[in-house]
């Protein structure tokens, strides 16, 4: 998929769930600065597409993805990160989005 499309996918889904996303956003906290794709600053819940094409790779590298999986446990903030890689298809990114959301809402986060 390319970062245009995957995006507005993110997007489309995260706002039927209740989220208002706003895109490309600085997202710079405690040593962890990017450009996040989507996000809702109010709930804390985003989501980032790597892709080459974005080349977003030298930026949301494996520290930036492990530091946000963290933060995302301790409840402060709550970003799926998705890798072009692993969503072939339409079809397997929203399996990826649901599976986050169906996260969100068993540690209570909702829109």
């Amino acid at each position: 998929m390319d970062e245009r499309t995957a995006c507005a996918q993110l997007k489309r889904r995260f706002e039927a769930a209740g989220f208002r996303i706003a895109e490309n956003q600085l997202f710079d906290e405690d040593g962890v600065r990017f450009e996040i794709d989507g996000l809702d600053a109010a709930r804390r819940v985003g989501y980032e597409y790597v892709s080459a094409e974005a080349g977003d790779g030298w930026d949301v590298d494996d520290d930036v993805i492990a530091a946000l999986a963290e933060r995302g446990k301790a409840g402060a903030v709550h970003v799926l990160v998705v890798d072009e890689h692993d969503v072939p298809d339409a079809a397997a990114l929203d399996r990826a989005i649901d599976g986050f959301l169906a996260q969100l809402a068993e540690r209570g986060v909702t829109a």
